[in-house]
């Protein structure tokens, strides 16, 4: 889904105009040498460099060859929150749900590149470094420039959209990662959907397709992949009069894109009994603060499935 959604991302890009160059940096074992060393020319040369997720490895290797003076990280996910908070505090860069586990083989071998990576998006004399997001910061880093994505392109691209009756729920990748018990999961969706009225089941596009069919077997509710972000999705529409959501990004996200429209997002807390034996110890305080940082939306307490 990543993939697909990828590729229509970069139509829409070229419909403004852009021109689009595509990389399989993961199509085989070679094909991560051929995309640094294709990449390496433009990047030396570069003033500027806009990149996504500040804790991919692919990313922070891009980083170590490029020499631009102006650093731009475009990323309205949850992770930005805790990239920001890092970079303040001079820490490594861990995602958040791995943070608290001890190093891996990878890890160790990969640290020098994530240190140099860090360093890099640490301002000086000589280099700016801004993040463009919708999500909260609540710790700027000295020198950071800080500046809000309220969704102004979406809304003038797309739009506006047909509002149904029903509500829709968005689902989340917290099973796939490890945090939260997949039995729980699938039991919460269910009864939520339940007390609610919700017919439709978004699908992050992480999820497995294994955990998608048994939620479509137990809950009976209709299983949605988006071939577009869910933002995007929900402005071209038909969309649920009550959009339902665990701590994500699109209780950040979804009342900026749907401003106006009188969509009402609603967010369940996860119940701590619900992480799993493996969650890092920081999981429950991270996906509260996620949720607790959310404007406009309506929060539901933990549901106890029966």
């Amino acid at each position: 889904m990543t993939r697909g959604q990828l590729r229509r991302m970069a139509d829409l890009a070229r419909d403004e105009g852009y021109r689009v160059r595509w990389e399989e940096a993961r199509g085989g074992t070679t094909a991560p040498f051929h995309t640094i060393g294709g990449l390496a020319g433009p990047l030396r040369r570069a003033d500027r460099v806009v990149m996504g997720d500040p804790f991919s490895r692919y990313v922070q290797l891009l980083l170590t060859i490029t020499r631009a003076r102006d650093l731009v990280v475009v990323d309205d996910g949850t992770a930005t929150m805790e990239f920001v908070a890092q970079l303040a505090r001079g820490e490594r860069l861990v995602r958040w749900h791995r943070k608290g586990g001890r190093p891996g083989p990878r890890d160790l071998l990969f640290a020098p590149v994530s240190s140099s990576a860090r360093r890099r998006l640490t301002p000086s004399a000589g280099r700016r470094v801004e993040v463009f997001s919708s999500m909260p910061v609540t710790e700027t880093p000295e020198g950071v420039t800080v500046t809000a994505n309220d969704f102004a392109w979406t809304r003038d691209r797309f739009g506006p959209p047909r509002i149904t009756n029903g509500a829709d729920m968005v689902g989340t990748s917290l099973v796939e990662t490890g945090v939260v018990d997949g039995d729980r999961y699938v039991a919460a969706v269910r009864e939520l959907a339940r007390a609610h009225g919700v017919t439709r089941y978004f699908a992050h596009r992480r999820e497995s397709t294994r955990k998608l069919h048994r939620l479509a077997g137990e809950t009976g509710l209709e299983i949605v992949r988006p071939d577009l972000p869910l933002e995007l999705i929900a402005r071209r529409g038909p969309i649920g009069r009550t959009i339902l959501s665990f701590p994500s990004t699109v209780v950040h996200t979804l009342p900026l894109a749907l401003a106006g429209t009188g969509v009402r997002v609603a967010v369940c807390d996860i119940d701590p009994t619900w992480l799993t034996d493996t969650a890092s110890p920081r999981a429950q305080g991270f996906l509260s603060g996620v949720t607790g940082t959310a404007r406009d939306v309506h929060r539901l307490t933990a549901v106890t499935p029966a």
